[in-house]
């Protein structure tokens, strides 16, 4: 079995996780904006999300030799390890419901502010109850520092997401106008003829920040939004924090054991162990959930069923490579906090400094916005960059016990 233990290895595995998980959930929003139905996605996603697990359990988790107090990944199926187990699979219960969350909020408050606003309240809960559980091996001084750097930067993320609505408000404001005109850039090709992989829309779209570029992604996306309160948006959107901020938390109790709950003699699950029931549990919540809500949409979404689903191969390849994204980036997340301490593994959740990226380069975020939102975006981005350096400066090393 393969065992990350160095700081430096530590970093590196942090690092790449913060690439990852800024980048998964780019891909699923450019799906649910080019028509893609949410459950369609996430099925597609939940799939090869276990499946990287899978992959990192049967490499990583098998490497090298084993013995009775260091068993590889196979031996401990079979032991009598089921109180840890049990933390693990609830860990990837709440994330696969703060996953699933997100994937509505991002269409009502947009991808940047989403991530903003979830990435900070897991640190400000999730960082604290690590810090503990860790038995301090973080350094205070420096990680809470971090952790109010974060909770700064989901005020920022709020004021961002007001200014921007403010300034959408006011170009819809203009529509009126240009339709008189005889403007009309918002007909999209039949649903039938879009290729979500491959489509060239260049010649479809207006300028990215324009009214009639909102209108446009209005028309196109599954999830309508136009008319909707967006305190909708922020409700669902801090109830994917709080589940965010507990998956951690479980999953270092479901590999440290804390609270003592193994049998004497019975060893502590493995990181990849752990994180392989970990991503069984959020596997059935997500396959349960999204079944339903095939039948039973939320947000009014259009229903479908799931003869549908198996035929909708537009932007399946997308949503594969999301699911491959977030699991290896949570597995790195992991495999890095188990070395350093989670606390200071929670800096990959600086993951908007990436979607932020995404956000502007795929989506038009922001474009043509005001100079108080281009301010507040830009000190909210900074208030990142600081927390990520802070709380990756607080990493200490754990010793076996």
């Amino acid at each position: 079995m393969y065992v990350v233990e160095s700081k430096e290895g530590a970093i590196a595995c942090m690092v790449l996780a913060l690439l990852f998980l800024g980048t998964w959930p780019a891909l699923l929003t450019l799906l649910e904006r080019r028509g893609r139905l949410p459950q369609h996605t996430y099925l597609d996603y939940s799939i090869t999300n276990l499946l990287a697990a899978v992959i990192i359990a049967l490499t990583f988790g098998e490497i090298g030799n084993s013995s009775n107090d260091h068993p590889n990944f196979i031996q401990q199926l079979s032991q009598d390890n089921w109180s840890s187990v049990m933390f693990a699979m609830a860990g990837g219960i709440v994330l696969s419901l703060g996953n699933l969350s997100t994937q509505y909020a991002w269409a009502f408050v947009g991808l940047s502010v989403t991530e903003v606003i979830t990435s900070s309240i897991t640190v400000v809960i999730g960082t604290t109850l690590n810090y503990f559980l860790d038995d301090k091996i973080n350094k205070a001084q420096i990680l809470f520092p971090g952790v109010a750097c974060f909770l700064i930067a989901v005020c920022l993320g709020s004021a961002v997401h007001s200014s921007n609505a403010a300034d959408n408000k006011a170009k819809l404001e203009t529509l009126s106008v240009d339709t008189n005109k005889g403007s009309n850039t918002t007909d999209v090709p039949p649903k039938s003829s879009q290729d979500l992989e491959s489509a060239d829309y260049s010649s479809l779209k207006p300028k990215a920040g324009t009214a009639d570029f909102l209108v446009q992604l209005e028309n196109r996306r599954s999830i309508k939004v136009f008319g909707k309160s967006t305190v909708i948006g922020l409700f669902i959107t801090f109830f994917a924090g709080v589940c965010f901020s507990l998956f951690s938390p479980a999953f270092n109790l479901a590999t440290n054991d804390q609270w003592h709950t193994l049998k004497d003699g019975v060893p502590h699950l493995a990181v990849y162990t752990a994180f392989f029931y970990f991503s069984v549990s959020c596997f059935v919540i997500a396959i349960v959930l999204n079944v339903v809500f095939l039948y039973r949409p939320v947000l009014n979404s259009p229903k479908t069923t799931f003869k549908a689903y198996v035929n909708d191969w537009n932007g399946r390849g997308w949503a594969f490579l999301a699911g491959f994204l977030c699991g290896f980036g949570n597995g790195l997340q992991f495999m890095g906090g188990q070395a350093a301490g989670y606390a200071a593994a929670d800096a990959v959740q600086a993951l908007p400094l990436v979607s932020t990226f995404w956000g502007i380069l795929l989506f038009g975020e922001y474009r043509r916005s005001s100079k108080k939102t281009y301010a507040l975006l830009i000190s909210m981005l900074l208030m990142f960059m600081v927390a990520v350096g802070v709380l990756m400066a607080s990493s200490g090393h754990r010793t076996e016990s």
